[in-house]
């Protein structure tokens, strides 16, 4: 899946978590994230970084995939729980902290 804000390409290799096994899984057992690779876990408004190995961005997202709030998650933290949230992108760290903010409006595509 690709993820687009305003007709720009910022993710290009984005897979879907929408079952119990899938967002359990999440990126356990991966060493890191690609360049444009990213994970949604929906439904969703927390995520923890337990036995992860490298650092994320997080987006939460509305129904809408409007961005509700934007940050970078170390290993072995929680992020807070995001009222409203109905997604988690999970994508490189640094990639979306500082370039993607609340009110932008995300665009999923194929």
């Amino acid at each position: 899946m690709l993820i687009t804000l305003q007709g720009c390409i910022i993710w290009n290799n984005v897979r879907l978590a929408n079952n119990p096994w899938a967002r359990m899984r999440g990126l356990l057992g991966r060493h890191g994230l690609t360049p444009g690779e990213g994970l949604i876990l929906t439904p969703c408004n927390q995520v923890h970084g337990f036995f992860m190995k490298f650092p994320i961005d997080l987006v939460f997202l509305d129904c809408d995939y409007c961005v509700i709030y934007v940050e970078r998650l170390d290993p072995w933290r929680v992020s807070p729980l995001v009222q409203g949230a109905r997604s988690v992108l999970e994508v490189p760290c640094g990639t979306a902290v500082g370039r993607i903010n609340p009110g932008d409006r995300l665009e999923p595509g194929t």
